[in-house]
């Protein structure tokens, strides 16, 4: 009998807080920068969910082909009872994992982290009727301000797809790679999805899609701040940039400003000058290669022990274990 439950290790303010936080360190500082998570309310997460399908946007597909391939060796070689996945959002790829473990025989929980409850409330109640054997315990958690879990069996595989890792800057990952190493006991596994160094103009198309679905991601950041910080941000005099930054292998995207002007935050009584052409960063996405991957994996005191990439070479896939 499937058995499903929600944990909230989150207060009711904790938004409220670190949004006011970000917002006030990071647009007062030059350049300014405001981190990424902004995004993702309910018409950034629409928004990114239509990236996904964009032909430009290829890190989705090429990651759920390394699955699709790889995953019944994934549950051969961990056996594992317990499967904690990070961002898990619908969890829709996860699926792929769920099914191979269960084939095996091995699967007993699944730990769905997210920080949209809604999302995960969702995904959690319709896989506890798909996977009637399967306890389900769904997790509302920050975790890039720790990891709090619930303990499953072991052993078990902490996963971290989409390549997510690469919008953490490196201090911030060492950071999260050493947490992360913490939550693994001996013949535990984590199980990490990286996007790749590849062309540049590969790279720059897929957050620079032609039918601007991604710049509109972009400016919707501005959205999220107008309607919970009473901002008066003008969208249309903010320009969708997207480059590479061939010293520090990573995209980034700005915003630009097209015109010289001031932005009220009233709920911090807060005024943001920008000059003409000036540019906000809103994203950094590290691309990686295996060495890189390995030798940050090995600061944090883990071992790669699998790497898969797809047919094209354009994501990995890989296993690491603690050293």
């Amino acid at each position: 009998m499937s058995s499903y439950d929600l944990t909230r290790f989150l207060a009711a303010d904790h938004f409220s807080h670190a949004l006011r936080h970000d917002v006030q360190h990071g647009l007062t500082a030059s350049p300014k920068t405001l981190p990424p998570k902004w995004f993702y309310d309910t018409r950034g997460s629409e928004l990114f969910e239509e990236i996904t399908r964009l032909p430009e946007y290829y890190p989705t597909r090429a990651e759920r082909g390394i699955l699709m391939s790889r995953a019944r060796a994934i549950a051969a070689i961990t056996q594992a009872r317990t499967l904690v996945e990070l961002g898990s959002g619908s969890s829709e790829k996860t699926r792929l994992l769920l099914d191979a473990l269960r084939e095996l025989g091995t699967l007993e929980t699944y730990v769905p982290v997210d920080v949209s409850e809604s999302a995960l409330d969702a995904a959690g109640k319709a896989l506890a009727v798909e996977f009637p054997s399967l306890a389900v315990h769904a997790v509302v958690s920050d975790f890039t301000h720790g990891l709090d879990l619930p303990t499953g069996p072991g052993p078990k595989i902490v996963a971290f797809l989409g390549g997510t890792l690469g919008n953490l800057l490196p201090e911030e990952r060492a950071e999260f790679l050493s947490a992360l190493r913490g939550m693994l006991d001996p013949g535990d596994f984590l199980l990490l999805g990286t996007d790749l160094v590849k062309d540049p103009k590969v790279l720059v198309a897929a957050y620079d899609d032609t039918a601007g679905v991604t710049a509109a991601f972009n400016k919707n950041v501005l959205a999220v701040l107008n309607r919970e910080l009473d901002a008066d941000f003008d969208p249309a005099q903010f320009e969708h940039v997207a480059l590479w930054d061939a010293r520090q292998e990573w995209i980034e995207m700005r915003l630009r400003s097209t015109r010289a002007q001031s932005v009220k935050i009233r709920a911090l009584d807060l005024a943001v000058h920008f000059e003409a052409g000036e540019e906000m960063r809103t994203e950094v996405s590290a691309k990686f290669r295996r060495t890189r991957v390995a030798d940050e994996l090995s600061a944090a005191g883990l071992r790669l022990s699998e790497w898969w990439t797809d047919s094209q070479g354009r994501f990995g896939l890989s296993l690491a274990v603690p050293r």
